[in-house]
C-alpha cells in the first residue's frame, strides 16, 4: 500500500508511525481494514454510550420511582442488546485483527526471503545465522500482539474518549474539565515507561539472537565438539545465554509490571477527582442522580482505552523489535557496481569480441539424454573477462585484481591456485552471486553479447543461470526425497529422466539400495549419506539440467579413493560437448582440462594450453 502524503493520510496516518505504516502495508486492502477499524471503534463508542445512558436511567428510576419488574423490561431488554453488540464488535474486531496479522507475517516473510536472495551470498556470509533464522521463524510471530491487541486498540483509544467527553460535557461541563485535564497523564506515564520498555525489549531480542545462535552452532558442529571433548564447554556456552535470555525477558516483565501500576494508579486517581465533587454536588443538589450516576458510570470508560493501550503497547514491543529487523534487512542496499541497466552488445560489438575464432555456438547436444528437449536454451559460446576486480568487504586485499581471460565454446578450462587465490570468487562472478567492482564479464552467445558486470536485472541473471550447471565443492541437499533433490537441476523432469541422470552419475546403485529408492526423504544437508554419494546426486542434477556451460569446484574435494573415482568417471561425462571451468587441486581432474589457469593473489599468474600445462599445475 502506497503510504498517502501528509496532510492526506486520514485517521489511518494520524494514528499510525512510519514502522506501522509500513508494516499495515503488506495488507493488500490496507485502506479498507484502517477504514473497518475505525468504524467498528466509533460504533462501540456509541454503545457505551447508549449502554451508560440506559444503565444511569433504570438506576435512577429504581431508586427514586420504585418501578415494577415488568416496567424495568424494555430498558433490560435494551441493555442485553447493547451488551450483545459490543460483544459482536468484539469478536468482529478479533477475526479482522487476526486476518490482518497473517497477512503481514506472510507477506514480510516472503519479503524478506525474497531480499536476502537479492543481496546475495556475499551480504550473507557477514550475516548471523541465529538473527535471521529467529526473525523469519519465531520473531514474526510476535508481531500478532501487534495487531490482535495494539492495533486495534489505537482506534478505540482515539475515538472512545472524545466521544465520551462530549457526551459528559453536555451532562455536567466541570467533570468533562476535569477529565480533560487529567486524560494526557496516562499517555505521558505511558510514553515514558515505554522508552524504558523500548530498550529492555531490545536486550531482551539480542539475549534470544545470540542464544539461538550458539544452539544452532551446537548442533550443527556436535560431532567435531563431541570429538574434541569441547561438547560440554560448548553446552555450558548455551546455559549461559538461556540464562542471560532469561534475565532479559524478566527485566521486561518487571517494567512491563510496574508500567501497568502506574497506569492503573494515575486511572484511579483521575477517576476519584470526578467522583469526589459529583458526589458532593449531588448532595448540595446541584446535579439530579440520572446525571451523577452518567458521569460517574462514563469517567471510568474515558480512561480505559488508554491503560489498555499501555498494555497493549508492552505486548507487542517484541513484535516491533522484529520489525525494524525484518525492515533493516529490506533496507539493505544490493551492492553494485554500477546502477545502470542490463547492456547487450550490439552485433557489431559481439564480432568485435569473436575475432579470436571462437563465437561459434557451443557444441552441446539439443536432447537431453532420453531423448527429450532440453531447457538450457542456446549455447555459449564466449565467456570474457576484461579486467575484473571483486573486494569483500572487511579486507584490505581484493579477492580479484584486474582478472582477464577468455573461454571459448566447447574449452574445458581448469583453474588452479594456493587456497584464497580467487579461484571460487571467479565461479561467483559467474555464476551471478558476486558482482565485480570493477571490470566486465561479457558472454557472447547466439542472442548477442550479455555484460553480467552491468547490474542487471534478477529476471535477466535467472535467464542467465538457466544455461549452466554448477556442481559445488560442498552441495546442499535438502530435507527431501533423493528424487526432489536430483530434480532441483530440472523442475519438469519425469521419474524417467530422474533415473537415467542418477545412472549417468553413478547415483542409480546406492539409490535403489535406500529403504524407499528415490522417495527416501533424506535428513537435514542430505544427513544419511557419505560425502561422495551427496556428491553423486550434485553430478545427477547436473546432468538433468544438460546446460551449455559446467562450473565445477574442487568435485573430488575430501573424497576418497573408490568415490574418486567414480565421480570423476561421471564428471568426465558430463563435460563432453559442453563450455567447462573447473576448480581443481588433484591431476584427476585437471589431466583433461584444454586449458590452465594458475592464480595467485588475485591476478593470473599463468595461462597455457597443451603440453604446458603441467608446468602450470606444478609452479
Amino acid at each position: 500500500m502506497a503510504v498517502p502524503p501528509p496532510g492526506r493520510r486520514g485517521i489511518g496516518g494520524v494514528l499510525l508511525n512510519a514502522l506501522a505504516r509500513r508494516l499495515l502495508g503488506a495488507v493488500p486492502s490496507a485502506p479498507f481494514v484502517v477504514a473497518a477499524f475505525a468504524a467498528m471503534a466509533a460504533a462501540g463508542a456509541a454503545l457505551i454510550l447508549v449502554q451508560a445512558d440506559l444503565l444511569a436511567g433504570a438506576l435512577a428510576d429504581a431508586v427514586v420511582d420504585s418501578p415494577s419488574p415488568g416496567e424495568l423490561r424494555p430498558v433490560l431488554t435494551a441493555l442485553a442488546l447493547v451488551l450483545a453488540g459490543r460483544a459482536g464488535l468484539a469478536w468482529c474486531q478479533q477475526v479482522a485483527s487476526q486476518r490482518a496479522a497473517a497477512a503481514v507475517k506472510a507477506s514480510l516473510r516472503r519479503r524478506v526471503l525474497h531480499r536476502t536472495q537479492e543481496l546475495g551470498p556475499q551480504w550473507l556470509s557477514g550475516q548471523h545465522t541465529g538473527r535471521l533464522a529467529t526473525t523469519l521463524g519465531r520473531g514474526m510471530d510476535a508481531l500478532d500482539p501487534y495487531f490482535t491487541g495494539y492495533f486495534p486498540q489505537l482506534f478505540v483509544a482515539a475515538v472512545v474518549p472524545v466521544a465520551i467527553i462530549v457526551q459528559i460535557a453536555v451532562a455536567d461541563l466541570a467533570s468533562a474539565v476535569i477529565i480533560c485535564v487529567t486524560l494526557p497523564l496516562i499517555p505521558v506515564f505511558g510514553v515514558l515507561v515505554g522508552l524504558q520498555t523500548k530498550r529492555s525489549t531490545r536486550r531482551q531480542w539480542s539475549a534470544l539472537e545470540r542464544l539461538g545462535g550458539q544452539f544452532l552452532d551446537l548442533v550443527a558442529g556436535l560431532p567435531t565438539l563431541r570429538a574434541f571433548g569441547r561438547a560440554q564447554a560448548q553446552a555450558a556456552a548455551v546455559r549461559r545465554a538461556a540464562d542471560e535470555h532469561r534475565s532479559a525477558t524478566m527485566s521486561t516483565l518487571r517494567v512491563a509490571f510496574l508500567s501497568a501500576l502506574v497506569l492503573e494508579l494515575v486511572a484511579t486517581l483521575s477517576v476519584a477527582l470526578v467522583a469526589v465533587p459529583v458526589g458532593l454536588r449531588l448532595l448540595d443538589g446541584e446535579l439530579d442522580l440520572h446525571t451523577a450516576l452518567l458521569v460517574l458510570l462514563l469517567a471510568p470508560e474515558a480512561y480505559l482505552p488508554w491503560r489498555a493501550l499501555g498494555s497493549q503497547f508492552h505486548a507487542s514491543t517484541e513484535g516491533l523489535e522484529v520489525a525494524e529487523r525484518a525492515f533493516a534487512v529490506l533496507d539493505s542496499p544490493v551492492v553494485r557496481p554500477d546502477d545502470s541497466s542490463l547492456r547487450r552488445l550490439s552485433p557489431s560489438v559481439a564480432e568485435k569480441h569473436a575475432t579470436d575464432g571462437s563465437l561459434t555456438p557451443a557444441s552441446r547436444p539439443d536432447a537431453r539424454p532420453d531423448g527429450s528437449s532440453s531447457p538450457a536454451g542456446d549455447g555459449v559460446s564466449v565467456v570474457r573477462f576484461e579486467g575484473v576486480s571483486v573486494s569483500y568487504p572487511g579486507r584490505n586485499v581484493p579477492a580479484l585484481d584486474a582478472v582477464s581471460f577468455t573461454i571459448g565454446a566447447g574449452e574445458h578450462v581448469a583453474l588452479v591456485g594456493p587456497s584464497g587465490a580467487g579461484k571460487t570468487t571467479v565461479l561467483s562472478v559467474l555464476l551471478g552471486l558476486v558482482p565485480p567492482g570493477a571490470g566486465r564479464v561479457l558472454v557472447t552467445g547466439a542472442d548477442g553479447a550479455v555484460d553480467l558486470a552491468a547490474a542487471p536485472p534478477e529476471a535477466a541473471v535467472r535467464g542467465w543461470r538457466d544455461g549452466l550447471a554448477w556442481v559445488p565443492q560442498r552441495p546442499h541437499l535438502f530435507a527431501d526425497s533423493v528424487a526432489a533433490n536430483i530434480r532441483l537441476g530440472y523442475p519438469g523432469a519425469t521419474d524417467e529422466q530422474v533415473c537415467h541422470a542418477a545412472r549417468l552419475a553413478h547415483a542409480d546403485e546406492f539409490v535403489t539400495a535406500l529403504p524407499h529408492g528415490y522417495d527416501t526423504v533424506l535428513g537435514e544437508r542430505g544427513a544419511g549419506l557419505s560425502a561422495g554419494q551427496r556428491q553423486r546426486v550434485a553430478l545427477a542434477r547436473a546432468f538433468l539440467r544438460d546446460a551449455p556451460l559446467l562450473i565445477l569446484d574442487e568435485p573430488t574435494a575430501g573424497l576418497d579413493a573408490t568415490s574418486e573415482a567414480k565421480v570423476v568417471e561421471a564428471t568426465a561425462r558430463l563435460m563432453a560437448g559442453r563450455t567447462v571451468v573447473v576448480v581443481a587441486h588433484r591431476p584427476a581432474m585437471v589431466a583433461d582440462a584444454d586449458r590452465v589457469i594458475r592464480l595467485e593473489h588475485g591476478r593470473v599468474a599463468a595461462d597455457s594450453a597443451g603440453g604446458a600445462r603441467t608446468a602450470v599445475v606444478a609452479t
